[in-house]
């Protein structure tokens, strides 16, 4: 279970924005086209609607957005102010870098759990999206599951902190499939590393 878990943040947000962008792609290609006056093609693109497609990539981003927050913590993208936390003795840091992480979890959790009774509220009532005429506790379902899955992710870094102390760390230069590279010889991303060659004396 936890295996399938690992990547399903990557699996969703690749599908919906591969889907996104193939659908906006595809609707602009058809407003442009129907302008054109070719007989028979121009009625044919005219009898084709895509006034849905708007309101469906809306959607579809706005789940990104959910299942992006969890994708986030699992893998520390996250912007955080730790100046001070990191100057603190590593005995009290642990103790705030925890408190942390756990009102992380217990805020998202709340989300999640006033999310699911607005979906379960809005399920028992006939509202629909005004394009696609979907059930809006569809739309609204990515609340609870998107802030249940960042909860989870919150308690599966804390765990992994408070075995090993170790946090997720994201390096912006890294790029899957593409051999490191430090033609600057530098040891931190930032300066050339002192007494190397090349470097700094």
């Amino acid at each position: 279970m936890l295996k399938f878990l690992e990547h399903l943040e990557e699996w969703l947000i690749a599908f919906l924005m591969g889907a996104a962008t193939v659908i906006i792609f595809v609707a602009v290609v058809h407003r442009y086209a129907a302008g054109l006056p070719i007989p028979v093609v121009q009625d044919w693109l005219l009898a084709l609607h895509f006034s849905w497609a708007q309101e469906l990539c809306i959607y579809m981003f706005i789940w990104m957005a959910k299942f992006g927050a969890a994708y986030g913590v699992r893998t520390g993208i996250h912007v955080g102010v730790d100046v001070l936390i990191n100057s603190l003795p590593d005995n009290v840091r642990r103790k705030y870098v925890l408190f942390g992480l756990l009102s992380g979890a217990v805020f998202t959790a709340i989300v999640g759990t006033l999310g699911a009774n607005y979906v379960w509220a809005i399920g028992h009532t006939d509202q629909t999206s005004a394009d696609l005429e979907l059930p809006l506790w569809l739309v609204y379902l990515c609340i609870p599951c998107g802030s249940y899955l960042m909860c989870f992710r919150f308690l599966q870094v804390a765990w992994n902190f408070f075995k090993t102390g170790e946090l997720p760390r994201h390096d912006v230069s890294f790029v899957e499939g593409v051999p490191d590279i430090n033609p600057l010889n530098m040891d931190d991303n930032l300066h050339p590393m002192r007494g190397a060659k090349g470097g700094q004396s």
